[in-house]
């Protein structure tokens, strides 16, 4: 019985330009998610002392939030290969859940 041989596929070149892209996208996103970041951990402190004095939380920080959290989600994917879908800014800004 001859023995078959697996013949390794070579990446293409639009994914090897991918590839190489992956990086650009990890420095311009990487940087503006991690300015990000911290305005985040403000609106944490905000919207705690909103939900202290108040009794409720603020929608409109909280949704913020929650586009950084669907944007990083995005960002990781990409980078680890995952997923080719680009974070932004190199594509429109979403979110994976709604204000409960």
């Amino acid at each position: 019985m001859p023995k078959k041989s697996v013949k390794k596929e070579q990446p293409s070149i639009p994914e090897r330009k991918e590839a190489w892209f992956r990086i650009i996208v990890a420095i311009i996103s990487g940087i503006i998610l991690a300015v990000w970041r911290y305005l985040i951990y403000v609106f944490v402190i905000i919207n705690w002392f909103i939900v202290v004095f108040s009794g409720k939380r603020n929608e409109e920080l909280a949704m913020f939030s929650e586009y950084f959290n669907t944007e990083f989600y995005k960002y990781l994917r990409y980078l680890t290969f995952v997923s080719n879908k680009r974070p932004f800014p190199f594509s429109e800004m979403e979110r994976m859940s709604v204000f409960e």
